[in-house]
């Protein structure tokens, strides 16, 4: 496993998990307002995931439709998460095999429009996530939410990575 694989592996597991828990939550703490950046756990999350999607598309080329509609149920966020992170991963995926990560692109929706890196996108989705977990875990303890986990990389790895790497397998 490199480390692309490893980032983004651990990305996609521990968003899930979060998702996975969030269903022990009432509509009304998803939608409690803590004051920090998005404001509730349910508009931080669909945020995440539209990052996900959005940047996927602009480094594939692909047209970007901001009015489009997204669910933001739980079973409607973790179907985009799932659908997201499997094209960002395989792309992630290809562009690292193809040695491609210092290749640039254009981001279209910059004005005017502005080259980036493969490599340097990819990483900032996965550290955009992690910000926004962070913020999810200070939103949970607020509302009184116990025993999340802390979602580090190195203990994604040491228990989970496996099952996780052999349920897809």
């Amino acid at each position: 496993m490199d480390l692309i694989e490893r980032l983004v592996g651990h990305d996609r597991w521990t968003t899930s998990e979060i998702l996975r828990r969030c269903r022990e939550l009432s509509d009304a703490q998803l939608d409690q307002e803590v004051y920090i950046d998005h404001r509730t756990v349910r508009a931080t999350l669909a945020h995440m995931i539209w990052n996900v999607e959005t940047w996927t598309d602009l480094m594939l080329g692909v047209s970007i439709d901001r009015g489009i509609e997204r669910s933001e149920t739980l079973d409607g966020l973790t179907e985009r998460h799932q659908y997201a992170g499997e094209r960002f991963d395989g792309l992630a995926r290809r562009i690292a095999d193809e040695n491609r990560l210092e290749e640039t692109w254009t981001d279209v929706l910059d004005t005017p429009p502005t080259q980036k890196s493969y490599g340097g996108a990819i990483a900032h989705v996965i550290t955009h996530n992690m910000h926004h977990r962070a913020q999810l875990l200070y939103m949970l303890d607020t509302l009184g939410v116990k025993g999340w986990p802390e979602g580090d990389l190195l203990g994604w790895e040491m228990n989970y990575r496996f099952q996780t790497t052999a349920a897809t397998d």
